[in-house]
C-alpha cells in the first residue's frame, strides 16, 4: 500500500474513532465506545505502514495537522460547534504548514 495512501486512511480512521468518542459520552455507550477502539487501532496500524518510507516527524505533522482540521470541521458541522477567528486562522495555519511540508520539503517522498 503506498504510503500517502496509508496515511489518509489513518487520518480518516483517526477522525472516525474521534468522532465516536464524543458520541460515546466518556466511553458509557458501548457501539460508539467499539468504534473508537477499532478505528484507533486501523489508524495506527496504517501508521506504522506509513513510518516504513516517510520520517516520524513528518508522519505525525500531517496525520495529527490533517485530524485537527477534520475534526474541527465536523465539531462545527454534526455537533454544532462554533468556532471564532482565532480558531479559523489557527486551522488555516495548520492547512498551509502541511502543504509547505508536501511541496518545498525533502523529508517526504513527491
Amino acid at each position: 500500500m503506498p504510503a500517502y495512501l496509508a496515511l489518509l486512511i489513518a487520518v480518516v480512521a483517526e477522525t472516525i474513532g474521534t468522532t465516536a468518542l464524543q458520541a460515546s459520552q466518556q466511553f458509557s455507550r458501548f457501539w460508539p465506545s467499539v468504534i473508537v477502539v477499532v478505528a484507533y487501532a486501523l489508524s495506527f496500524y496504517l501508521l506504522s505502514i506509513t513510518l516504513k518510507s516517510m520520517p516520524v516527524g513528518v508522519v505525525y505533522a500531517l496525520w495529527s495537522g490533517l485530524g485537527i482540521v477534520l475534526i474541527a470541521c465536523i465539531g462545527f458541522v454534526v455537533f454544532g460547534q462554533r468556532l471564532d477567528l482565532p480558531a479559523v486562522l489557527g486551522l488555516a495555519l495548520i492547512i498551509t504548514g502541511i502543504v509547505v511540508i508536501q511541496i518545498w520539503s525533502d523529508a517526504t517522498p513527491h
